[in-house]
């Protein structure tokens, strides 16, 4: 059976898929490690990990894909699809992909790390029109998209200082929780209570963090329960997205919205963010890419090599 490779290295996971006819046929990602107390990684000591684990993961997944034929490679070369978006992790991937390319005689492609997320969380999403929405939420963005047919996406709007993975790795990093915090902050939330105790702060188009984050670190330091300031973090993060979403279906009378990206595999999320949407009065339908297709992962990389492949091919006959 013939696929496409697909790569991607972002600032905190490897990952490398396989995608063809079917869809996703199999994958690997492996996060990178971060001391415990630190924030994140410098981009060097990042590159560094995904070229030491970018081998081992090709190689297990290459054992699960038994016959499939790699028919062409596409890589995550910069974060988003515009003009002087660059990080140095992303070298890692492309590099590596251009090689496997060049020594198997398959078509190399590029895409966006945005653009791979988009592309991944719309499996499973359910049937979205031709135009809609997308929200890419993780450590390293939170912008409200137009998605366009081809997958051309047009920034609309979002953060203007920290992204939404920003807020929840900070304040949970700061309660003593491991790099990266979700999964253990979300189930802190989950037993304790929001109050609306972070006032929401946005202006036309964008929404800001920074205010959140002084003031859960503020309750932290008075002695808050861990819990209800992880409630009220979840509260925010709710809010914030909702009024992009509000703003975004003023601006463009887009009925759907797809949320992607790391943040969008909380589930805490995808029960609060439908009622913030009713209580605005916010017509637009929610569409959610299955938990394991929200994180970093290179499916949607591997999807959007296939179609490239698969549109040249056609292209020629």
């Amino acid at each position: 059976m013939k696929c496409a490779l697909g790569v991607d290295t972002s600032c905190y996971t490897t990952s490398v898929a396989l995608a063809g006819e079917t869809g996703v046929l199999c994958s690997r990602r492996r996060l990178l490690d971060v001391a415990q107390g630190a924030r994140g990684l410098r981009q060097s000591e990042a590159l560094f990990q995904h070229v030491q684990r970018l081998p081992a993961l090709m190689e297990d997944m290459l054992l699960e894909a038994g016959e499939a034929q790699i028919a062409c490679v596409c890589a995550s070369a910069r974060p988003r699809d515009a003009e002087g978006s660059y990080m140095p992790v992303f070298t890692a991937g492309t590099g590596f992909a251009r090689a496997v390319a060049a020594a198997l005689r398959v078509p190399f492609y590029e895409t966006s790390h945005q653009q791979g997320h988009v592309r991944a969380a719309m499996q499973g999403a359910g049937a979205l029109p031709e135009e809609f929405l997308a929200l890419h939420l993780s450590g390293g963005t939170t912008e409200v998209l137009r998605v366009s047919p081809g997958l051309k996406i047009e920034l609309l709007g979002g953060s203007n200082d920290l992204h939404a993975g920003q807020l929840v790795d900070r304040v949970g990093v700061r309660m003593g929780l491991s790099f990266p915090a979700g999964p253990a902050l979300e189930t802190l939330a989950l037993q304790g209570t929001a109050k609306g105790a972070f006032p929401l702060s946005h202006r036309e188009g964008e929404v800001s963090f920074s205010g959140a984050e002084a003031q859960a670190m503020r309750m932290l330091d008075a002695g808050a329960a861990k819990e209800d300031v992880a409630a009220e973090v979840y509260s925010y993060l709710a809010r914030a997205v909702a009024w992009l979403i509000g703003w975004a279906y003023g601006k463009t009378r887009l009925g759907a919205a797809l949320i992607s990206g790391g943040v969008a595999s909380s589930a805490l999320l995808r029960e609060l963010l439908p009622a913030r949407l009713q209580r605005l009065n916010c017509p637009v339908r929610l569409h959610w890419g299955r938990p394991e297709m929200s994180g970093d992962n290179a499916c949607g990389v591997a999807l959007i090599g296939w179609e490239e492949y698969i549109h040249g091919n056609d292209s020629e006959r």
